[in-house]
């Protein structure tokens, strides 16, 4: 009986970790196309919540029909809501960065246009003086610049329901960030 109610015990704390909660955080993450990003972020401990859609462009209410144009000014970005007393901003930006190409303007992958530009988008000014050092950090990796724009979040539209989760739906659709990405995501932990 002990042990059944241990593990009843750290099942619930680790559902507990999971579940939104008041002070969870959120940034907005553009990373070429936005089923792997997705897919990605998702697999980190201490993302609650996340859900694709498109930022920082010039239409209201865009489809996705409407990005692909790519004249919306729209990239495909993903929303991550995060529980800061499990990870931190700074990890989750430099795990972003293990996930891109920061020096490929408007291409990730086979993935090509203004949509699919690198971004990373904030809603508090706090998490500026976070993101301009990691930047600073990522750029002493790189001799070219960084090409990843580092802005406030103008506007989000969620798109449509189909590409909500999409690997999860189809796990062999495509995907420009390799499987073994996705399993260091899994395993990555902030020390």
């Amino acid at each position: 009986m002990q042990i059944i109610d241990e593990q009843l015990i750290n099942s619930v704390v680790e559902e507990v970790k999971k579940s939104p909660q008041l002070n969870d955080k959120d940034i907005y993450l553009a990373g070429g196309c936005f089923w792997g990003t997705e897919h990605y972020f998702k697999q980190i401990e201490g993302v609650v919540e996340t859900s694709v859609g498109f930022a920082n462009g010039h239409t209201p209410c865009p489809t996705y029909k409407e990005v692909y144009t790519d004249t919306t000014g729209y990239a495909e970005t993903v929303h991550v809501k995060y529980n800061p007393d499990v990870v931190s901003l700074e990890f989750l930006l430099q795990m972003f960065f293990k996930a891109i190409d920061p020096t490929s303007l408007n291409k990730q992958g086979h993935d090509e246009g203004t949509r699919y530009r690198t971004g990373i988008y904030y809603t508090n000014a706090e998490d500026l003086p976070i993101i301009e050092k990691v930047f600073a950090e990522e750029q002493k990796n790189y001799q070219q610049p960084l090409v990843v724009e580092k802005l406030p979040l103008e506007n989000f539209y969620t798109a449509e329901e189909y590409h909500q989760d999409y690997l999860d739906k189809n796990p062999d659709g495509y995907c420009h960030l390799p499987q073994s990405l996705f399993d260091f995501a899994r395993q990555a932990k902030e020390k």
